[in-house]
């Protein structure tokens, strides 16, 4: 059982909206805080956003701030990303992870962050 599925991505013309959602299975959601991190090709992975266990506390990547926004439903295991007014330079393959340190995700080294999604491409048009 994959413990991270995400899913929700898709084409989109630039100014339009997406909604991503990542699934978990298999774990207590409540212990892990959640994120998002996304890889454009020949680029570097780079954090998004990442909410807290109770949802109390986010963190958004300065490039997004504003246009996306991050939320969870513990009752439904389930984390979204919402993301508006879509550029071009959004592009990539968007990533769900978890961890039970919530720091770790926006500021820890990301290879170690305890979970992680297989991955869902968002492409924006122009």
């Amino acid at each position: 059982q994959v413990p991270l599925v995400e899913s929700g991505g898709g084409l989109v013309q630039a100014g339009g909206s997406l909604r991503l959602s990542c699934r978990v299975s298999g774990r207590t959601f409540s212990d892990y805080a959640m994120g998002w991190f996304r890889q454009a090709p020949g680029k570097e992975r780079e954090f998004v956003a990442a909410i807290s266990q109770n949802g109390d506390n986010t963190y958004y990547a300065d490039s997004v701030k504003g246009r996306f926004a991050i939320s969870r439903d513990n009752a439904k295991n389930m984390q979204y990303l919402e993301m508006n007014s879509l550029k071009p330079e959004d592009s990539a393959v968007y990533y769900c992870a978890a961890d039970r340190t919530f720091l770790s995700i926006p500021a820890g080294d990301d290879r170690y962050l305890e979970l992680w999604g297989q991955g869902t491409l968002v492409t924006v048009s122009s």
